[in-house]
């Protein structure tokens, strides 16, 4: 009964230990704004606590404490329980460590904000494919610690060219799509907050996994696609080089419409709106229509996609009150030869 109360304090005494550490990271590591400090406390804390107890447990018990059979399940359940702890442990401390850098990339502005955003995009799948891989790794440790699975894996080497062409033939359709999202992350196809045009459907690249893709569209919802649709069908994006987009104004006028007065009224309602960034604009007769009418084009820059629509609609409804106070002659109508 002793050895039991020893192995129970053994574990009291070592996450508290943890804990420790975890106060110390939070109070004072923080407070003296060490970065590092505020994710690993978020993520490491209850791996940390587990690992600490499994890892105490562990080493403290000895042979002899349980009965035969129960001892033999003890030992085995603590090593599974130390590899999964080891191994959450890991992935959680890698996560902390990306996250700063992932947090001081977000707040890159200017024109550094495509190169911080690609890496952004590369980071995030990167670690994925990281843990998946060490979480495979963790799985086959655990399997290995059971002797009838070692004595199976040596009969499983020598079938392992056909079991992988089984495997690749099974799962075509989802290693296609990891080697198409690692294809978008490097390539900079793709990034995190690019503005794309997908399916007829505006919207933000909101999460870009190794499978999938989740769109943000302006109205708030989300279309979900497979990466292979992005490497296998044409998309728009606009923000490839750079967010600045121009945005244009369609405008079906009589041919009475003095077009420089036009003109000079949409250059001076840019110069007072705050979301033209001070760079390009122009009014243009574009065509004659059959019916009649002229149609003009007024185009006009802005800083990224969602200023543009903003600034095209507050200007096409300038220009439309504009026309009917002033110039009511010049509104749109159809002439009928009565003769």
């Amino acid at each position: 009964m002793s050895r039991w109360i020893v192995l129970l304090v053994s574990v009291l005494a070592a996450v508290a230990c943890v804990e420790m550490v975890r106060r110390a990271l939070r109070w004072r590591l923080i407070g003296e704004k060490w970065a590092l400090a505020g994710p690993l406390v978020r993520r490491c804390t209850w791996p940390a606590f587990a690992l600490a107890a499994v890892a105490t447990a562990d080493t403290v018990y000895r042979p002899g404490m349980a009965g035969e059979e129960a001892e033999h399940t003890i030992q085995e359940t603590l090593t599974l329980f130390m590899i999964g702890c080891a191994t959450w442990l890991v992935i959680q401390a890698a996560y902390a460590v990306t996250d700063v850098v992932l947090d001081r990339l977000v707040s890159v502005q200017g024109e550094r904000n495509r190169r911080a955003r690609r890496i952004r995009t590369q980071i995030t799948l990167v670690r994925r494919v990281a843990s998946a891989v060490m979480i495979v790794l963790a799985l086959g440790a655990m399997l290995f610690t059971f002797p009838q699975v070692r004595a199976l894996g040596a009969g499983l080497l020598a079938s392992a060219g056909i079991a992988g062409v089984v495997v690749g033939v099974a799962a075509q359709s989802t290693l296609g799509n990891l080697l198409a999202g690692l294809q978008l992350a490097f390539s900079d196809a793709l990034r995190l907050d690019d503005v794309v045009v997908v399916e007829g459907e505006w919207g933000r690249i909101e999460e870009l996994s190794l499978t999938y893709v989740v769109l943000r569209l302006w109205d708030e919802r989300r279309l979900v696609l497979p990466v292979s649709h992005f490497t296998t069908n044409p998309f728009e994006n606009w923000t490839r080089h750079t967010s600045r987009v121009i945005g244009a104004v369609m405008l079906r006028v009589d041919w009475g419409v003095p077009v420089p007065e036009l003109r000079a009224e949409l250059y001076r309602a840019l110069r007072e709106h705050p979301l033209w960034d001070q760079k390009d604009w122009t009014l243009q007769v574009t065509d004659t229509l059959p019916n009649g009418l002229l149609e003009l084009r007024a185009l006009m820059s802005a800083a990224d996609s969602a200023s543009a629509f903003d600034l095209k609609c507050d200007m096409r409804e300038h220009l439309v009150t504009f026309i009917r106070e002033k110039h009511p002659d010049a509104l749109p109508r159809f002439r009928v030869d009565a003769s």
